[in-house]
């Protein structure tokens, strides 16, 4: 399995932008898909955008499309997480995760987890 860890979490005004880096362990990094997923107290790992190994093909949740771009760096074993507009609701523990399977929304598809970085929109 691959280590993951987020950074660029905090807090932000409604309106505003964050943007999340997942770094990763080992050269492996280019060999996985990745994904960003979300979770609020009480409630289960909320699927938010994934990338397919090269990057070229990207997905995500109809809550932040538009607002969210994933990307990544296989050069640099990164995945980043752009996001804009920001609302109260984006508020959570934002993980990203590493599979085999691109596009996956089950948080069931990722073998690997980062430990989280909490992003908070609030006035």
């Amino acid at each position: 399995q691959v280590q993951l860890v987020e950074s660029g979490g905090g807090l932000v005004q409604p309106g505003g932008s964050l943007r999340l880096s997942c770094a990763a362990s080992e050269r492996s990094f280019r060999t996985y898909a990745m994904g960003w997923f979300r979770r609020t107290p009480g409630k289960e790992r909320e699927f938010v955008a994934a990338a397919s190994r090269s990057g070229l093909s990207t997905f995500y949740a109809d809550s932040v499309k538009g607002r969210f771009t994933i990307s990544r760096d296989n050069a640099k074993d990164t995945v980043y997480l752009q996001m804009n507009n920001l609302k109260p609701q984006d508020t959570a523990l934002y993980y990203c995760a590493a599979g085999v399977v691109a596009g996956a929304s089950s948080p069931y598809e990722y073998s690997s987890w980062g430990q989280g970085t909490q992003v908070t929109v609030s006035s």
